[in-house]
């Protein structure tokens, strides 16, 4: 199996695609069979499909244009055997062609696809994937590919800009959350008013039903997640590095409290470590798996302007919150709302308002057969206090007559109840 031992490579490949529960040192000596029943069953080309991908997560940078479209034209495995077996551009351009990939949605040309092999040739090495491959195993981390129930859909809009594949670690209902997930993000060097504004914001849309997408940088996207995590709710942080090595430092306890009860995923190996290049990559997956982005303080040349952008080239809803006009930390936000169109947000429900969750139709409130007068009767009467039919009437604007009718009519529907001292509305 691209040129190592089946045995060596099938019981890693299984650990990796199981539930993502922590696994100690000593648990990944066991045999192939066991680390088989707790990975989950996978046939052999199961087994080459994710040791591919979870090579070419090591190989290629994340973003690389080249890579996504070889990949998803050839499939990882016939692409990564082409790269281990050397072929030239022209011999792989010629596997290309033949699945087709010379029409108009896209081809490549020579001298790029050679660029992207000698991009990769110097990082192709089976003891990088086995090393990668045990130590996601030892943190507990699980591998996940496009074909897998709960892939984020919004990941194909990037085209051959998505991930290959995602590591992650924590609960598998935090990653299925990212359906119904919005970002918040800003600034590292956040104002107390930023703070102040995420954490209504975060632990608002955590009421709301929404989990909380972020880059779990120091300031604004650490706010979002201590808020959401405060909350009860579900939180997602996407890294720039492998997911064994937490970053920042500082963040190291946030980061472990997010794997308890919410998911931190990365499109790198374990053991790979974060460059500015990748911070850059990694802000257009917070856009794709986001229902909507906000930013909710930025600098005029803050990163977080970065997934900004993202989202608006996808077509996502993005919003800002605006700031003080004199303070430099919100005049990304200003730029944001004057020059992209961003929506002027400044609480959880305008935020919400950005991307509407579905939800179940409410039952319509009785109306006594949709009769104007026993809509305000109902209106004139309390669940605490009891009225007599007089006070009732001048409440709704209605003769003693009409509202004794209404009442009575409302008394056979159960919709009002009749005590010792007046109607009563029944409490619900």
């Amino acid at each position: 199996m691209f040129g190592l031992k089946e045995t060596e490579v099938a019981p890693l490949v299984r650990a990796v695609a199981g539930d993502g529960t922590d696994r100690s040192g000593d648990e990944l000596a066991r045999s192939g069979d066991e680390l088989a029943r707790s990975g989950g069953e996978l046939d052999r080309a199961g087994v080459e499909e994710r040791f591919a991908r979870a090579t070419w997560t090591g190989i290629a940078e994340p973003g690389d244009r080249i890579a996504g479209f070889v990949v998803a034209t050839l499939g990882a495995s016939a692409s990564l055997t082409a790269v281990v077996e050397r072929l030239s551009a022209a011999e792989f351009l010629a596997e290309l062609s033949a699945k087709g990939a010379n029409g108009a949605s896209g081809s490549l040309a020579a001298a790029e696809l050679q660029q992207g092999i000698d991009r990769w040739q110097p990082r192709l090495s089976s003891g990088n994937a086995i090393v990668a491959l045990r130590q996601a195993a030892r943190f507990g981390a699980r591998l996940r590919i496009p074909s897998d129930e709960g892939w984020p859909a919004g990941f194909g809009e990037l085209e051959a800009y998505a991930p290959i594949a995602l590591w992650t670690r924590g609960s598998a209902e935090a990653f299925d959350s990212l359906r119904r997930s919005i970002a918040l993000v800003g600034a590292r060097a956040a104002t107390g008013y930023g703070e102040h504004v995420t954490m209504e914001a975060s632990a608002g849309l955590v009421d709301r039903g929404y989990s909380i997408v972020s880059g779990a940088a120091y300031g604004i996207d650490g706010m979002a997640h201590r808020a959401a995590l405060a909350s009860h709710g579900s939180t997602i942080a996407f890294l720039a590095g492998g997911v064994d090595r937490f970053y920042p430092s500082g963040h190291d306890a946030l980061l472990t409290r997010i794997v308890e009860s919410g998911v931190v995923i990365s499109e790198l190996p374990c053991g790979s470590p974060p460059t500015r290049w990748r911070f850059l990559q990694r802000n257009r997956l917070i856009a794709a798996a986001s229902l909507a982005t906000v930013v909710l303080e930025a600098g005029w040349r803050s990163g977080s302007l970065n997934t900004a952008g993202h989202a608006s080239q996808l077509g996502r809803p993005l919003g800002a919150v605006p700031g003080p006009v004199t303070s430099a930390a919100s005049a990304g936000c200003h730029r944001l709302i004057r020059e992209f169109n961003a929506v002027c947000v400044t609480n959880a429900d305008e935020m919400a308002e950005l991307a509407p969750l579905p939800t179940a139709a409410k039952p319509e409130e009785p109306t006594g057969g949709g009769d104007a007068h026993a809509v305000r009767v109902l209106d004139a009467l309390s669940s605490r206090s009891a009225r007599s039919s007089t006070d009732v009437a001048a409440r709704a604007g209605l003769s003693v007559a009409d509202s004794r009718a209404v009442l009575a009519r409302l008394l056979l529907d159960d919709l009002v109840r009749e005590s010792e001292r007046g109607w009563l509305k029944p409490a619900r």
